[in-house]
């Protein structure tokens, strides 16, 4: 499926990545959005740029990975996203971006994206003694009434560094594609 905002231009993704030991592989889902016609552009949290190849990165999204503010004057490195995915969505993340903490770019993004109007889905990451903390619960509930999408990954063991065999970097955009045809 093709998606096409009205310049005809493809539509910009922002692909926000958190620190989790699966972020090294977003190449995944960049190529994935690729492949459907959509540009990519990375934001990482201040500890999530520490797991990624940002070479590579930049070089398959042809823009630099931003991870901090603007200085007053400097230009947009990136023009405004369609649509945004937040993959993987950590545990400090969701539980932040549900209470409006906007400390950190990847957090302003986030927090302003839901006045914009901005499809966004989040692909949570994280074990499942976090996911038991009633904080996690309560995020989830915001960020849905927020309209943020949720993907399906199921918490993995703690301790058990596991999980990224079942990280579905590709959902992003099949939980996003049908809200950007659509307009919703």
């Amino acid at each position: 499926m093709t998606v096409q905002n009205a310049d005809d231009k493809k539509p910009l993704l922002y692909v926000v990545v958190c620190a989790a030991g699966v972020a090294g592989d977003v190449c995944k889902l960049i190529t994935h959005a690729q492949e459907r016609h959509w540009d990519v552009g990375v934001i990482a949290t201040p500890q999530g740029l520490g797991f990624l190849d940002a070479e590579a990165i930049e070089s398959q999204t042809g823009y630099p990975i931003r991870s901090a503010w603007r200085t007053p004057g400097e230009t947009r490195p990136l023009p405004p996203a369609d649509a945004i995915a937040v993959a993987p969505a950590t545990f400090n993340t969701i539980n932040k971006w549900a209470a409006g903490i906007s400390d950190t770019l990847a957090l302003g993004i986030l927090c302003e994206a839901y006045g914009m109007g901005i499809p966004t889905v989040a692909l949570p990451y994280l074990n499942a003694a976090q996911a038991a903390h009633p904080a996690y619960q309560r995020s989830l509930r915001q960020l849905r009434e927020m309209g943020v999408l949720i993907g399906s990954y199921e918490p993995h063991r703690p301790k058990a560094g596991g999980g990224a065999d079942r990280f579905c970097w590709t959902e992003a955009i099949d939980i996003l594609e049908p809200r950007i045809t659509r307009g919703v």
